[in-house]
């Protein structure tokens, strides 16, 4: 059993969800030029003029890398909002405190490490 965080070492999580944070604001602005998602699309394929079948994939390879961004931008803002709350820490299904250690891994992590794996293998024999 793992003991609740230290109120030092909830600062180190939160410093370090807040650093991402902001990287990857500055990524998605950088890479969407300023413009909203949708803009970028439109302007990507402004862009591809003659070549648009054949530039098909990296348009969504680019979308992608956007999704992927935007979905880690969501996931650690939730987490940095845990933190406000109270709930930062514990386990969404079985509501132990997650390690330090698994929280300096992946400080938006919502589940210890037994309850990941066992969601890892539900979700990969649904899959099959």
């Amino acid at each position: 059993m793992s003991s609740p965080l230290t109120t030092g070492q909830r600062a180190l999580l939160e410093a370090a969800l807040v650093q991402r944070q902001h990287q990857l604001d500055r990524r998605l602005r950088e890479h969407h030029e300023g413009l909203s998602r949708p803009e970028h699309a439109h302007e990507v394929l402004d862009q591809d003029g003659d070549d648009a079948p054949q530039r098909q994939g990296e348009r969504e390879v680019d979308m992608a890398l956007s999704d992927l961004e935007l979905a880690e931008l969501g996931e650690v803002s939730a987490a940095l909002a845990r933190l406000q709350s109270g709930d930062y820490g514990r386990c969404t299904d079985c509501g132990v405190d997650i390690p330090f250690d698994r929280l300096k891994a992946e400080p938006w992590a919502l589940r210890c490490v037994d309850c990941e794996n066992a969601r890892e293998q539900r979700a990969a024999r649904a899959a099959l």
